[in-house]
């Protein structure tokens, strides 16, 4: 298994890399998101790597985050969703940004992903949600499953993200649902 690769980055044509470790030269399809952070031909490069064994090839992939490889790794444990697919999500949208259309169920986000329809957006919105919120940078100070619902109900009552996430930051830390939504309502309505 391969799992990091420290080169010398000698061809960038997107969605692929190749990367120059001591005269070898590896060959790493990346999501958009990390190649537009690679350093200019020529340059130190570091990757994570995910390495995918198939009956008609070898492939690996490659990620400038840790976050991005463990998102890559969830989306690819699900049915229907191979590699190409999983590194299609990464490049639409970063890993910020999916975690949030998981946490706030948001198919219409995922649907935009060249390559995603209804039925695989509500598939991933399913079976990711609970696995890359809390682990992955949960967005808007969501950091537990009580603040979770509590962001939902705020949602499913018509309030904004914006006003949603500012409610969320008044209330204590540990905090149950229905508590929760009392407080935050309260804090809206002034």
């Amino acid at each position: 298994m391969i799992g990091k690769l420290t080169g010398l980055l000698s061809d960038k044509n997107p969605p692929q890399v190749i990367v120059d470790c001591g005269g070898v030269g590896y060959e790493v399809q990346v999501p958009m998101s990390t190649f537009y952070n690679l350093p200019a031909e020529g340059q130190k490069v570091t990757l994570l790597t995910h390495f995918v064994v198939r009956e008609d090839a070898q492939i690996l992939y490659g990620f400038a985050s840790a976050q991005e490889r463990e998102a890559f790794r969830e989306l690819i444990k699900i049915s229907g969703v191979g590699p190409r697919t999983a590194l299609s999500v990464l490049s639409g949208m970063g890993v910020a940004e999916l975690s949030q259309a998981i946490t706030l169920q948001e198919a219409g986000r995922l649907i935009k992903v060249p390559g995603i329809g209804k039925k695989t957006a509500e598939r991933l919105l399913l079976e990711l949600k609970g696995k890359l919120g809390a682990d992955i940078g949960l967005p808007m100070g969501a950091a537990n499953d009580a603040q979770s619902d509590i962001l939902q109900a705020l949602l499913a009552l018509g309030y904004s993200d914006k006003e949603a996430a500012a409610a969320l930051k008044l209330l204590p830390a540990e905090v149950g649902v229905s508590e929760g939504i009392k407080l935050a309502l309260r804090a809206l309505a002034k």
